[in-house]
Formats: structure tokens, C-alpha cells, sequence
């Protein structure tokens, strides 16, 4: 079995959600008590979220590319950056290791293929919304991918960085999201990205009226095969 490096911390409410899902992957696939060989290097997220909203995004890269050469270093055979948003340094990560990359969007994108969709909506923070860096790699894999109206954009974010990442679970924050997947779902979107980490904390399949891609499970499902391939 290969061995997992994540980068994780990004914030580690999501992380938990990752370590479960491998392992969980794992122990079905090979039964008993099994597990998987995961190595985790957790940030400290208040000093990365410091620095994205200081549009520092070159020393986020450094943190993190710092981070995956440790983890390579104690002998990890794959890395994932456990976010969605810091996925935009994913990429710098990968020059700097020799081992794979597996990019969060990517993971999305060979689901939603083979689910054959053609449009889908995407929720996440204003910088997975709105820049082209997430966007691009998505719409690369060949379907169309649509946000909410502005002042819904506004609202997804502050819902992240003030509720979510810290743990918290607001009943009126549900229902909002539910709303606006619905507007996504009224402007053909066939399932929706929820493309922050943390949203699957608050979002599940019985909340939506279009079937839910939810990029941590989906990214950490990705990771176990590779690592089970091996």
C-alpha cells in the first residue's frame, strides 16, 4: 500500500473529514481492521487565512510546498492539499516534490465525467468562485460550471470563513444554502460542486434539489485507490 501525505489544517475541521474517508476506503476494500498509510502535516489555519486575504498567496506557497517536501522526506508516495481554495498553490507544490500531486479539481472532474453532466454549480469561497485558477481546471474537464449571483457569493463566503471553518452549524445557514441550489438547479445546473471543505459539514444530499459533489470525500476517495493501486 502506498503511503498518504496531506496537507491538511486548511482548516482541520475538513482534514478529519479526509483521515475518515481514506480509512474508511481502505478497511472496505481490504476488510479486517485495516487502515491506510496516511502521514498528515497539518498548518496553522489562522496564519495561512491571514495571508490569503493579504493576497500573499507566495508565501502561502511557501508554507505548503515546505510542507509537502517534509512529507515526502518521512516517505509519502502521494500529496493532497486538503483545501479547495489553497489548491491554487497545488501546482507549486508539485514542482517542488517528485512525488504526484492529486489536484482536488481533478478528483472533481473524472466524478462529474463519469456521472456524465454537463453543467454544474459550484459553492466556495470568493476564491474558488470567482478566480480562474479552480474555474479553469474544472471547466478543462469538459462541462460547464456556473456560481451563484453576487450578493449569494457574498453570503457562501462569509458562511465559510465565519461559521464553518471554526466549527460552527447554523440551521438558517443551511436553509440559505439550499436556496441558492436551487437557483443554481433553476439555471440547469445538474449537480452542485460544494467546492469548500467545510461545506460538507452543513450540506448533504437531503438538503439539495440536485445531486451533491462533495470535493473532500470525493478527493479523499481518489487518494485511497491510488494508494491501494500501489
Amino acid at each position: 500500500m502506498r503511503t498518504i501525505g496531506l496537507i491538511g489544517g486548511l482548516s482541520w475541521e475538513s482534514t478529519v473529514i479526509y483521515y475518515q474517508i481514506i480509512n474508511q476506503r481502505v478497511r472496505e476494500r481490504l476488510g479486517g481492521s485495516h487502515s491506510a498509510n496516511s502521514l498528515i502535516w497539518s498548518v496553522d489555519y489562522t496564519t495561512v487565512e491571514d495571508l490569503i486575504f493579504a493576497d500573499r498567496w507566495d508565501e502561502v506557497s511557501t508554507l505548503l510546498t515546505v510542507a509537502g517536501g517534509k512529507l515526502e522526506e518521512l516517505g509519502a508516495d502521494l500529496l493532497l492539499v486538503c483545501s479547495n481554495t489553497f489548491s491554487r498553490v497545488s501546482d507549486d507544490v508539485e514542482r517542488a516534490v517528485s512525488v504526484p500531486v492529486l489536484h482536488i479539481a481533478d478528483a472533481l472532474g473524472a466524478e462529474i465525467r463519469a456521472r456524465g453532466m454537463r453543467k454544474v454549480g459550484l459553492l466556495g469561497t470568493h476564491f474558488t468562485m470567482e478566480q480562474p485558477f479552480y474555474r479553469d481546471r474544472l471547466a478543462a474537464h469538459g462541462f460547464d460550471v456556473v456560481v451563484p449571483r453576487r450578493a449569494q457569493r457574498e453570503l457562501v463566503h462569509r458562511v465559510i470563513f465565519d461559521e464553518l471553518v471554526r466549527g460552527v452549524l447554523r440551521e438558517p445557514s443551511k436553509d440559505a444554502y439550499a436556496r441558492i441550489i436551487d437557483d443554481l438547479a433553476d439555471d440547469g445546473a445538474e449537480g452542485v460542486i460544494l467546492g469548500c471543505t467545510e461545506i460538507e459539514l452543513l450540506i448533504s444530499e437531503k438538503d439539495s434539489a440536485i445531486p451533491v459533489l462533495p470535493s473532500a470525500r470525493l478527493h479523499a476517495e481518489a487518494a485511497a485507490g491510488f494508494a491501494l493501486a500501489g
